[in-house]
């Protein structure tokens, strides 16, 4: 495996091997000694560029940032990729566009990781699942319920079911093109939150909130869920739109710490595609 760009790639084993990574990766700092990760990302990024670059950075290796519209200028990406193969140990991009960075992987000689696209957002749900697998040791074997629309966060979790047969549902108003194509849809919001062991949410356009706040996830929201359902947001998370103020004070909320692990799981991404194997061996 030479890239990470979306999980529907992926099988158990890579889950089982990165996760392993991410549990080991503090033991030895060196990894990235000598190599140079380009990294394009948008300013408004937060939690997925700081983790990344110190990341790199604990790793021995040397982030070099760019802006993603760096990316859109008229220089053709093929020599842009070009260039960077003579210098790059490996890229990661958050760039709205999948297209594009599929287009950098199937040219470039080096790792490329996807950050983020309008269509998908690998490193966060992958990481979401690492922190889930230290609460529930059964994690793959339980109920996900995405509470939203189509999107890149939902999208995300379906590709997670595809690759690592999770059960997966979305719940979205009826008749309003909300659905994941694919997914086992619901339209009933009690029959959704029944049975379920983790309840996914994303934030809301303002032009399509209010076809949601009916079913703004609260205490007594979660109650009908299972015994012990955990609520994972995915941040940003507004209080008073998709969760309720009192949720995110309650046992329910898995809590900041949950996304700690953003900083082992690309560490571990990082250090899965661009060592060696016989490394990657010692270290799991």
């Amino acid at each position: 495996m030479k890239d990470f760009i979306q999980l529907t790639d992926l099988d158990l084993s890579f889950i089982h091997n990165v996760f392993s990574l991410a549990d080991r990766i503090h033991k030895e700092t060196d990894v990235l000694k000598g190599k140079c990760i380009v990294l394009f990302f948008p300013n408004s990024s937060i939690r997925t560029r700081i983790t990344f670059e110190k990341g790199i950075t604990l790793l021995g290796g040397h982030p070099v940032l760019f802006p993603s519209d760096s990316l859109d200028k008229k220089e053709s990406i093929e020599d842009v990729v070009g260039y960077l193969n003579n210098w790059a140990d490996g890229i990661v991009v958050r760039h709205n566009s999948i297209k594009l960075i599929k287009e950098i992987a199937g040219l470039s000689k080096i790792p490329v990781i996807n950050a983020m696209t309008n269509e998908n957002h690998p490193c966060e749900i992958l990481t979401d699942l690492y922190s889930i697998s230290k609460l529930r040791e059964n994690f793959i074997n339980m109920q996900y319920t995405f509470i939203g629309r189509k999107g890149n966060i939902g999208n995300t979790w379906f590709e997670a079911a595809q690759a690592f047969g999770l059960k997966f549902r979305q719940f979205c108003p009826k008749d309003k093109n909300y659905e994941i194509e694919g997914a086992n849809i619901l339209y009933d919001f009690d029959e959704a939150l029944c049975g379920s062991d983790i309840i996914l949410t994303d934030s809301y356009p303002a032009d399509i909130l209010i076809d949601f706040l009916p079913y703004q996830i609260t205490i007594d929201a979660m109650r009908k869920a299972n015994k012990n359902a955990l609520l994972n947001p995915c941040p940003p998370f507004f209080r008073g739109e998709e969760v309720s103020h009192d949720v995110i004070n309650s046992p329910f909320f898995v809590g900041y710490q949950f996304k700690e692990s953003l900083l082992a799981i690309q560490q571990a991404l990082i250090t899965y595609l661009l060592c060696p194997a016989d490394r990657i061996l010692r270290l799991c």
